[in-house]
């Protein structure tokens, strides 16, 4: 009782960190789709994408660079599930904040480059035409890789396996956790590892937009998870 008492401002931390970052991430995620076109804007060309980078201004660049810092909410974030599930999974769950942590890099990787690299692209693209070409190859290995491979990929993959071994660990008997929170973490991080192919196959384009609804509200569900689990 001691330990869990111990435990639970750790755990409240981490469930506010999941509801934050869903709230913010729904944001951030509207404006960008409403001024950027996204995330269909990350199959444009330089040509295309370059410029409507550019033109969101100063407010786009700042949404881009608070984007890029959301995936540090992992941490907290998988720092109290540990605490909350540790006592029924706690090799399960250290070896889910490892992936957390992983994540939280690689997706940071991906998404910085937007309001750094990339801007300065796109401020060399309108200002020196004749560098284009050169600045077309840079654009797209960089997308390819910060992009598609570590950000998206990496990052997807490792939040995933983070948010089914914590889901998996609530199902066990005496977690603290109604097991329909399992289930429902499970059923989203199985969706999240199927959408991270949508660069690879277009197959898998409509489990990609359900995603982007179900990935905050499991996240929003798991944060209540660790909150509630304090009060007993």
């Amino acid at each position: 009782m001691k330990n869990e008492a111990q435990d639970a401002p750790v755990v409240r931390v981490g469930g506010v960190s999941l509801i934050v970052a869903a709230i913010a991430f729904m944001v951030v995620f509207s404006y960008l789709a409403a001024k950027f076109h996204y995330p269909e804007v990350l199959d444009g060309k330089a040509a295309d994408v370059l410029p409507a980078l550019l033109a969101t201004g100063d407010t786009g660049r700042a949404v881009w660079a608070i984007y890029a810092l959301l995936p540090l909410f992992w941490i907290p974030a998988a720092v109290g599930a540990f605490h909350a599930l540790r006592r029924v999974a706690e090799g399960r769950m250290r070896i889910a904040t490892h992936f957390a942590a992983l994540s939280s890099m690689a997706m940071i990787l991906g998404l910085v480059r937007w309001p750094s690299f990339h801007w300065e692209l796109a401020r060399t693209w309108a200002a020196d035409p004749s560098a284009r070409p050169a600045l077309e190859a840079v654009f797209n290995a960089t997308n390819r890789y910060l992009g598609n491979y570590l950000g998206e990929f990496l990052g997807e993959f490792a939040f995933n396996v983070f948010f089914a071994l914590a889901a998996s660990a609530m199902l066990k008997r005496d977690s603290g956790f109604p097991r329909w929170i399992g289930w429902l973490g499970l059923i989203a991080s199985a969706v999240g590892l199927i959408a991270m192919f949508r660069n690879v196959t277009p197959a898998v384009s409509a489990i990609a937009a359900a995603n982007n609804y179900l990935l905050p509200a499991w996240m929003i569900v798991f944060g209540i998870g660790l909150l509630r689990s304090t009060r007993a």
